[in-house]
């Protein structure tokens, strides 16, 4: 039994290794598989070189040209008015914005004027006795005289001894002790430096208001700046005048402004220039975020291409017969997005858009639009 056992298994052995000798002489005399050739369709462009205008990308926000914080240099009660101290408030050029209550104060003045018209009125007699020939002038400087309306100008004086005499009597220490009083007084009402808007009130009617306390802001929303922060190295290259166009962060709006100011000095820290755009329109309102493009400068005989077409290399890939090559370009500029090239001919076929695993040698083929009859 055993014998037969082994026989058998034998025998099998023989089929199988029979077998698979069959399979690998099939296998060996089988054709290799042809491999076919990948043809990539890419997008392609034709250069042609042109005046290629460098903007300068920048952001900011708007602050308006015209400003003025509002001190208090007295202290008294805010009066009230027909016009409420409300932040949004208009007011005209030369309006009272804030009246201090100035009634103490107002007769402090007047009594030095009064005093100052007694002394004048007291040396008459001596002058027409002694200076004759200047009586006249005084006189018609006190009929000029009024205690509600501001100090005229003192005559002007002729001679030393005229000069001696009034002096000596205090007239002139008189006169300009009431002048100081009179330009005190004055600060008691704030009026409009220009016509504009009340951006800020701290202080309401009726409230005590302390010397030194600010009492808010005050703008002219008609024009407004905007600062904005630019590499050094576009120092020589920014003109006051230069047209700059303004977006909003959504760009569903433009506006037009120009280069009003430039920074004579530049940021230590962060190497960079400070440019101000001046900007005029009625939509605008302070403290609004806008992006500017700045014209900088133009380059002849260059082209603009997006910036992941540029390799590390300084180099971009062309097709020639079919074939992806590579060809040395010289940046001039670069941006968030593109790049501006020069000595690359014209009539170069580039790529227009990135091709995944590119390399040189690459077959390609360039993308044609069919259009249906």
């Amino acid at each position: 039994m055993r014998k037969i056992i082994l026989s058998v298994i034998g025998i099998l052995l023989v089929v199988l290794s029979f077998l698979f000798a069959k399979n690998l002489i099939a296998n060996k005399n089988k054709p290799k598989p042809f491999k076919q050739k990948v043809v990539k369709t890419v997008f392609t462009d034709t250069v042609k070189n042109t005046t290629v205008k460098v903007v300068i990308p920048a952001s900011g926000s708007l602050v308006a040209k015209q400003r003025v914080e509002l001190y208090a240099e007295v202290q008294g009660v805010f009066n009230y008015s027909n016009v409420l101290f409300r932040p949004g408030q208009y007011y005209k050029k030369g309006q009272a914005l804030i009246k201090i209550d100035d009634s103490e104060y107002r007769a402090s003045v007047q009594a030095a004027k009064s005093n100052l018209y007694n002394a004048i009125t007291g040396i008459m007699p001596d002058i027409r006795l002694d200076f004759p020939e200047v009586y006249q002038k005084w006189q018609t400087y006190i009929d000029k005289f009024d205690l509600d309306k501001r100090t005229p100008e003192l005559p002007k004086m002729t001679s030393d001894k005229e000069n001696y005499f009034i002096n000596g009597r205090g007239i002139v220490s008189s006169y300009y002790n009431v002048k100081n009083l009179e330009s005190r007084l004055s600060k008691y009402t704030i009026s409009a430096p220009f016509s504009g808007i009340l951006t800020e009130a701290l202080v309401t009617e009726g409230s005590l208001i302390r010397n030194g306390q600010k009492l808010g802001e005050f703008i002219n929303p008609s024009v407004y700046e905007m600062e904005v922060a630019l590499a050094s190295s576009y120092a020589g290259l920014l003109k006051i005048g230069e047209t700059v166009v303004l977006n909003s962060l959504d760009k569903t709006a433009t506006y037009n402004g120009s280069v009003s100011r430039v920074n004579g000095s530049i940021d230590p820290t962060t190497q960079t220039i400070t440019v101000y755009i001046e900007v005029n329109d009625p939509n605008l309102k302070e403290g609004l975020f806008l992006e500017a493009n700045v014209n900088a400068k133009e380059e002849d005989d260059a082209i603009e291409i997006d910036r992941n077409l540029f390799l590390e290399t300084n180099e971009i890939y062309i097709v020639r017969d079919s074939v992806l090559d590579v060809i040395t370009a010289k940046p001039v500029y670069f941006s968030d997005t593109k790049v501006v090239l020069k000595n690359i001919p014209d009539g170069t076929v580039i790529l227009k858009k990135p091709v995944p695993g590119a390399y040189v040698g690459m077959l390609v083929k360039p993308f044609e639009k069919k259009f249906k009859s």
